[in-house]
């Protein structure tokens, strides 16, 4: 082959290993997961051997296992869990991230850790950037807490978490508020607090760090905040206004991770989140720079699955109050009751791919029967 047969075939080879993990079946299967942890081992010389990994805690304490340097992330995470006392029932939660704790003060969740990656080899990768291996509550609805209120080691960490997020200002109270929160933190009532934080500007957002897009136009810096079905941008205009704009979930069509280049020493790989949005009624592709692009992708992608979910639950309940009001009526279409979320995640593609409008064999998200939830 040419090198330009050579670069498209590794192009679309890229971007079938993205797609395909987004399935659920080939993900959990044992063929992929062990082509993955050779491929990983391989590429950073890493033998199976024991070693200690060190999985910290929103509060900045930290939990010591003893690991296989071959474990996968979805098995330290239950290691992880049963020594802190959480259910395996609530362990679907939570997950774990690489994050930094930067010199200034500031929280940076670097990514989400696949299942299927071996956090031991990763951080060794990533030794230049000072990334540490934590674990966080891993769902978009904050509406979701409740949920987990009734065990202490799951309170715990929520706990832990809405405390990290308003010392580091992901969190957004008022001056009463905080007075309120600073209160039932010293009389350590943490249900209380969590309550209270529930109705707080931000809470239950991932934050990004400050990046650069462009919207309305090129080489605006913003600042995003990612939750409750909206990607939340406070963006500098070139005039030094500062404009707020929430682009909703709902009027997204697709979205695509693009690698801009590769990384010097010490520092990151460039890379782009471009998404299709509707705005006004017209289309249109919108583009943000950003480190964090892959957790910004999987913010998205558990925004649509919680939504896919809840109109799921609010259709199995209206079916049941059809039945109970009409026993004679004839069969109710459950589809009926249900708009099903359509997206189209084109992955990761590498910055030689022409960008074209999919088409319907490009979609990942196919639409999504009930059942399969």
């Amino acid at each position: 082959m040419t090198k330009s047969m050579a670069d498209e075939r590794r192009s679309q080879l890229e971007q079938y290993l993205q797609n395909v993990t987004l399935d659920p079946n080939i993900t959990n299967s044992d063929v992929f997961i062990g082509f993955f942890r050779k491929l990983q081992q391989d590429t950073f010389k890493i033998q199976t051997q024991r070693a200690c990994l060190d999985v910290y805690l929103p509060d900045g304490s930290n939990i010591r296992l003893d690991i296989q340097t071959s474990d996968t992330a979805e098995r330290i995470l239950e290691v992880t869990s049963c020594k802190m006392g959480l259910p395996r029932e609530l362990m679907k939660y939570f997950s774990l991230f690489f994050f930094q704790d930067r010199d200034d003060g500031a929280l940076s969740v670097v990514k989400k850790v696949a299942d299927f990656e071996l956090p031991y080899v990763s951080l060794q990768s990533m030794k230049e950037l000072r990334c540490k291996l934590g674990i966080r509550k891993w769902y978009m609805d904050p509406s979701l807490d409740t949920l987990l209120m009734d065990c202490r080691a799951s309170l715990d960490l929520l706990y832990m978490q809405a405390v990290q997020e308003v010392k580091r200002n992901w969190v957004k109270p008022t001056e009463g508020q905080m007075q309120e929160l600073e209160f039932l933190q010293k009389s350590a009532n943490k249900a209380k607090f969590l309550e209270l934080i529930r109705e707080m500007q931000f809470y239950g957002y991932v934050r990004l760090d400050p990046c650069v897009c462009d919207y309305p136009e090129e080489g605006c810096s913003v600042d995003i905040y990612v939750g409750k079905n909206e990607i939340n941008c406070y963006i500098k205009l070139p005039a030094k206004q500062t404009k707020e704009v929430s682009f909703k979930i709902d009027r997204l069509r697709s979205w695509q991770v693009t690698f801009l280049g590769a990384a010097k020493d010490g520092e990151e790989d460039t890379l782009e989140l471009r998404f299709e949005y509707n705005d006004s009624g017209t289309w249109q592709w919108i583009i943000l720079y950003t480190k964090q692009a892959f957790l910004l992708s999987s913010c998205l992608k558990q925004m649509i699955t919680e939504q896919m979910m809840k109109a799921a639950k609010e259709g199995q309940e209206t079916v049941s109050m059809c039945e109970i009001k009409m026993p004679g009526s004839t069969k109710y279409s459950k589809k009926s009751s249900i708009q099903q979320k359509q997206v189209v995640h084109l992955g990761f593609v590498s910055r030689k791919r022409f960008l074209v409008r999919p088409n319907e064999e490009d979609c990942v998200f196919e639409k999504i029967r009930e059942e399969d939830l």
